[in-house]
């Protein structure tokens, strides 16, 4: 008799539902091409991943804006280039970090929470019910919250990115007396507007990688709900590697 494998049943498990989530991917792009939108949904899903996660995410992007100054400053300080700060941090902070940032913030909240919601419906035949009302479980969860997400994630970054600036500005000139101006002028002429593009662009990847990991995760649990707190924590997981990633894939394409 041949043996069994923990470690293999996860692996094939996770290999299943990465499957079902590409497919969930593609479905959600057909409906959307078709126009099969919950506006009301939508709506209410957005003031969900906006202004349920604006607090923590300026709050954390302000702080992180004000320690990557301070980081550069103290490494330029000692080569005699503190002029070069502003265009560090438009390289550093506002090309990379502030994308990845706020998507990883989002995967921790609104995925888990995507999946906890959808998987509590899966494992109690909520679902079920839906399909019993003549209503797609896709159109009516997974859709409103793929297109909310990949709304509000650039909007989220923009926000970030600007209060990160305000922080990183201040610091360098409260603690190593830079000049606003030259800070400024130095960020203009790094980062460019192709630059602003492909943080949206990237923005707008991580919030389709947080909803469809999230709902994906949600729509296969099993097992009650020590099954939804499995799905909860491994989209959180999954979504960050996701989001990784593709974020290493855009890097290379776009720069």
């Amino acid at each position: 008799m041949p043996k069994f494998s923990f470690s293999q049943i996860s692996q094939d498990q996770w290999f299943y539902r990465f499957s079902i989530s590409l497919f969930l991917l593609g479905q959600v792009m057909m409906r959307i091409l078709r126009g099969k939108i919950h506006r009301g949904n939508v709506l209410e899903q957005m003031a969900i991943v906006g202004w349920g996660s604006l607090f923590a995410v300026l709050l954390i992007n302000s702080f992180t804006g004000v320690l990557f100054t301070v980081q550069m400053c103290r490494e330029l300080e000692q080569l005699g280039a503190n002029s070069l700060v502003g265009g560090a941090f438009a390289l550093g902070y506002c090309r990379e970090l502030t994308p990845i940032l706020v998507a990883s913030l989002i995967v921790g909240e609104v995925s888990s929470a995507f999946a906890a919601e959808i998987g509590e419906m899966q494992v109690t035949e909520q679902l079920d019910a839906l399909y019993m009302l003549q209503t797609d479980p896709v159109n009516y969860l997974v859709v409103p919250r793929v297109v909310a997400c990949c709304i509000m994630l650039p909007v989220l970054t923009m926000i970030a990115m600007s209060f990160g600036l305000v922080g990183g500005v201040l610091s360098g000139v409260q603690f190593y007396g830079l000049s606003a101006i030259d800070f400024l002028n130095d960020l203009r002429a790094t980062l460019a507007p192709a630059d602003l593009l492909n943080i949206l662009l990237k923005s707008f990847v991580f919030g389709a990688i947080a909803a469809i990991t999230g709902c994906g995760w949600g729509l296969t649990t099993t097992g009650g709900a020590k099954g939804v707190s499995k799905s909860t924590k491994a989209a959180v997981v999954n979504g960050w590697l996701f989001v990784f990633a593709a974020n290493f894939v855009l890097t290379l394409l776009l720069y």
